[in-house]
């Protein structure tokens, strides 16, 4: 425990001490954000309660208190009626009091409308433009928002709406497609994802999680930082969806939309940047010819909800299905390339609300986000550009999963609640060969064969499948909140539970045919070693290896059920200090434990208090300009995937021969081994003793916030505002997989080690215990300070300054202009690392030796200084609607990785991932940056007068100037340790997606 964490708990009592002494004086929290709140100001002696009215028929009455303040809390999403009364008469009503959630909406009453008409009820709409009871950063997108933008069907595109929030530049999706976002500078899988309240967040590699069907969204949270305690387990933002329910009112619908192949534009080819393949093709220069893609999507969507009981019982369903088909061609050195393809993306939504009575509520959610791809794989004739023959079937895969949970809320008293919710997730990844030949084995590297064997004909067989899944792999989630909520006087003090146990099932692979797979090479200088870092030699040294040609044979395996069990316990007092200031103190602590397919734990965290503290001031005290703070701290968890790899017994070797010949299938012949089977990360199939799997006293990752800004009123019609962010990374979990220095430690300090593991997590960029076994078995203590592992301090920063404009609707138009400045540097860019593809946690080579470190630090990939966002709409007529949205975000920064200088160009055995470019070096973001990504959508929806409004024509464009820049190229500069170029340098690897259209036919009752 360091000095920090030792001041936080001697601070503070045990969680279940301050739970048991909240319970006992009536103490206790938000839940999780599916609600929301009212408050306002009632002048003296005007009334004494309000009634609030949903359009379920849910009635609570609460006491106005002497300073005239009222509020209601945990208020299911929905429309209100509100009613000041004194003496049970009414005095005053608003009327389509629209929640949002997580956010108070402030309805205050005034003398002047009722003097000389006691007994008269009068009816207002005019609200505050600004919630000052909040102090967090979000944006809150409703289902009517949604149904007017033109936006992608997905919960990610609707979160890049919020500021600072971009799409992720290494083409990162979740397992049911979805594009991951970076949040404020942190990896894109550093996310928390909600449904209703309950966590659907992926917890194998953190990618993204279940969303719902977009026209089920009542309201999308995206919450930017700030959040309160209740919420954890993310230091990036979190995604918080919560689906509509039914009323008393029938409500039916639907949507059928489509965007054809024809009315999209062709995308770019992707060409050789750093010279020609060696030996070259006939293609010249071309790598991906893209221009060929093509598809079309189909989405069909239908709702019903309504009351079962009027009052009582409601019920809201919904079922969406997208289908997309088409056919691509890949890179000129696929043995297969052209493929068609189908994608089934079916997801449904259903809620059961039940008022048992106006004191008691209960919720049962049932969600599915499923997506199964199934294709078949042709040759292709790249100088004619035209298919070839069939070769086989793809892989049959089927991605997503679904979840229930039910949910109880009981306002046990006019000042204390209940909220008690229980979910189970259950995700699958199933990916099988249709019509698999296990007789074949895969070869790769075709286009590197040697011609003097097979002249310009490369020889290859119809062996597509790389690798062998078990067909129930897949993951588990349950999550366990419980909250208590008690008013006292001026103190909103909560307090929870918010528990969650997640298994990933069946998980790993095995490669396909015999149990190796072929990869052929070549090296521009036969002289010089291929891999010195791994102890291969120079081909030359071999017979048949004068000119460079070379084979490798890649064994990988590894299969696994491994778990993981996270606790917390959080408290909550928003202190209405006095009737401007609110106070909002908040701490949250996390407990973490790993296990590994032996379910042995290997990592352990507990006491890891997070101290959440806002204000929120209503200068004026009219709720027209709001000042605000927060400074914060949020930990993750460890996901599921390090268990597979560094507490993993994963066998990845590769073996390196010469050859004489090739069989007609293009296996190799008449071999000449040049090494035995050597492994970059000591990966040879050996559980690790789960003592020595972590570095001793390992410390969470976590990230501190901070957050000052202000909104306020400009005139009548428009709210201005500014905000600054800055946020550190305080400590970070990699693997560090240089075993040699830890074994010469070892040694110096006396101990004879006999077994090593493959990969250690540890704390980057620190001082580490490592633990090691000697022969007699006895476990020992080595550390390496800083300077011994060779590594710069670990260093992630950002900052940021936010603008904003915006004008609310009035019945005419919106609209909303966002400009953000900001910068993320440092030597770690989290759990991805965007500008080498790498979208795992412990899956990049950042720590894993010295050498890879060297030099840096710079700008981030996910750095992009300048945003610009504006989005609208504007009500013509009531038939005709227009909207827009316009995106311009500065490029990411450029990158080159290379040799290491001196006499061992590849002292890890890593490649061509130094940050050195032709011996010069070169950190990140020092040699110039990727182009601007510019973005225009634009939508038009017609609802004729004939169909009463009900009935929506809509046209969407998306990127009308058909923009597209370079989002990421390949970084490596080099091909081989021997300085063979890479000819794929620079190429665009990722490119923002050209002009398309969409058609849709929507009809709501």
């Amino acid at each position: 425990m360091n000095k920090r964490q030792a001041k936080y708990q001697s601070l503070c009592p045990s969680p279940l001490s301050l739970l048991i002494a909240l319970s006992l004086t009536g103490g206790i929290a938000h839940a999780q954000s599916t609600t929301g709140s009212i408050v306002g100001q009632v002048p003296a002696g005007m009334g004494d309660t309000v009634t609030l009215q949903s359009g379920n028929g849910l009635q609570r009455d609460v006491a106005v208190d002497e300073r005239g303040r009222y509020s209601a809390n945990q208020l299911p999403l929905g429309n209100y009626t509100v009613t000041l009364k004194r003496g049970g008469q009414a005095v005053q009503t608003r009327d389509n009091v629209a929640l949002r959630v997580g956010a108070a909406t402030d309805v205050s009453f005034t003398e002047a409308a009722t003097k000389n008409l006691e007994g008269v009820s009068v009816s207002a709409n005019a609200l505050p433009a600004i919630d000052v009871t909040s102090v967090d950063s979000r944006t809150v997108i409703t289902s009517e928002q949604l149904a007017k933008l033109p936006l992608g069907y997905s919960a990610e595109a609707v979160a890049r709406l919020a500021p600072g929030a971009v799409n992720n530049g290494g083409g990162f999706t979740s397992a049911t497609g979805g594009s991951l976002v970076s949040f404020g500078g942190s990896g894109a899988n550093e996310n928390a994802y909600y449904i209703n309240g309950f966590n659907t967040t992926d917890p194998l590699k953190s990618e993204g999680g279940l969303t719902l069907p977009y026209g089920s969204i009542d309201q999308e949270e995206a919450y930017t930082g700030g959040y309160s305690a209740q919420y954890g387990r993310s230091d990036g933002g979190v995604l918080n969806m919560v689906g509509k329910r039914g009323t008393n009112e029938w409500h039916f619908g639907g949507r059928a939309s489509w965007e054809p192949a024809s009315l999209r534009s062709s995308a770019k080819n992707f060409y050789y940047q750093n010279g020609l393949p060696n030996p070259p093709l006939p293609t010249g220069s071309l790598y991906s010819p893209r221009e060929k893609n093509e598809y079309w999507i189909t989405t069909y969507d239908a709702y019903v909800g309504g009351p079962i009981v009027k009052d009582k019982l409601f019920f809201f369903a919904s079922a969406e299905m997208s289908k997309q088909q088409g056919s691509s061609v890949g890179t000129v050195t696929s043995s297969s390339p052209y493929q068609t393809y189908q994608y089934k993306m079916p997801k449904w939504y259903a809620k059961l609300d039940w008022n048992i009575n106006d004191s008691n509520i209960v919720e049962l959610t049932g969600a599915s986000n499923k997506r199964s791809y199934q294709g078949n794989l042709y040759r292709y004739d790249f100088q004619n550009m035209v298919p070839g023959r069939l070769v086989s079937h793809a892989d049959s895969t089927k991605n997503g999963g679904d979840l229930w949970t039910g949910k109880y809320t009981g306002y046990l008293t006019e000042s204390l609640t209940l909220t008690a919710q229980y979910g189970k997730m259950k995700t699958r990844a199933f990916q099988q060969p249709v019509g698999y030949a296990p007789d074949l084995t895969y070869v790769s590297g075709i286009t590197a064969q040697n011609p003097a064997i097979v002249g310009s004909q490369p020889r290859f067989n119809n062996q597509t499948t790389t690798s062998l899944y078990d067909p129930d792999r897949g993951n588990t989630v349950t999550n366990l909140r419980v909250a208590l909520e008690y008013k006292l006087g001026d103190h909103t003090l909560t307090a929870g539970i918010d528990n969650l146990t997640a298994e990933a099932l069946n998980q790993g692979r095995v490669t396909s045919g015999p149990g190796y797979s072929w990869s052929y090479g070549h090296s521009d200088h036969p002289t010089a070693p291929l891999d010195p870092g791994l102890g291969v030699g120079p081909t030359a040294g071999f017979p048949n290896g004068a000119t460079g040609y070379y084979v490798m044979k890649n064994v990988n395996s590894q299969l696994a059920n491994v778990k993981t069990v996270e606790h917390a316990q959080y408290i909550e007092d928003n202190w209405q200090f006095n009737d401007r200031l609110l106070l909002s103190l908040g701490i949250r602590n996390d407990q973490f434990t790993n296990y590994n397919a032996n379910a042995q734990p290997y990592i352990k965290q507990t006491a890891q208090w997070a101290p959440r503290l806002g204000f929120a001031w209503d200068v004026n005290g009219d709720s027209s300009f709001k000042v605000f703070g927060n400074i914060g701290r949020y930990y993750l968890a460890s996901p599921l995937e390090p268990a597979l790899s560094a507490a993993g017994a994963q066998t990845s070797t590769t073996q390196y021969f010469t050859y004489s010949g090739i069989n007609p299938d293009g296996t190799p012949s008449g071999l000449t081994q040049m090494s035995p089977p050597v492994s970059a990360n000591n990966n040879f199939g050996v559980l690790p003793d789960p003592k020595t799997v972590t570095a001793k006293d390992l410390k969470s990752m976590y990230q501190d916030e901070y957050i000052l800004g202000f909104t306020k009123t400009l005139g009548q019609e428009w709210v201005y505002g500014a905000k600054a962010t800055r946020r550190v990374l305080r400590s970070a979990i990699d693997d560090f997989c240089d075993v040699d220095l830890i074994t010469a430690k070892a040694q110096a300090l006396g101990y004879n080690v006999s077994s090593l593991n493959s990969c250690y997590l540890i704390n980057a960029g620190r001082a580490n215990t490592f633990v090691v076994v000697d022969d007699a078995g006895q476990h020992h203590d080595v550390k390496l300070s800083r300077e011994e592992l060779g590594f710069p301090d670990m260093k992630r920063k950002y900052y940021e300054l936010d603008l904003f404009l915006e004008h609310p609707f009035d019945g005419k138009w919106y609209g909303k202009l966002d400009y953000v400045f900001s910068r993320s540097y440092g030597n770690t860019e989290g759990w991805t690392q965007s500008n080498v593809q790498s979208d795992g946690p412990s899956e990049s080579a950042d720590w894993d030796n010295a050498p890879i470190m060297v030099y840096s630090n710079g700008d981030q990939g996910n750095d992009h200084r300048h945003q610009i966002k504006l989005w609208g709409y504007y009500q013509i007529t009531p038939e005709w609607l227009v909207s827009g949205n316009v995106s311009l975000i500065s490029g990411a920064p450029n990158v080159c990785l290379g040799l290491f200088p001196g006499d061992n160009p590849d002292p890890s055995g890593y490649g061509s991932s130094y940050h050195f470019c032709r011996g010069v070096p070169v950190t990140p973001g020092s040699i110039g940056r990727l182009p601007w990504q510019r973005q225009v959508d634009l939508g038009v929806k017609y609802t004729p007068d004939f169909a009463a409004h009900k009935l929506g024509l809509h046209l969407d464009v998306f990127n009308v100037f058909n923009s597209q820049p370079v989002v990421n190229i390949t970084p490596n500069l080099y091909a081989k340790s021997d300085g063979t170029l890479n000819p794929l340098y620079g190429t665009p690897r990722v490119m923002q997606a050209p002009r398309y259209l969409r058609f849709s036919v929507t009809y709501d009752y």
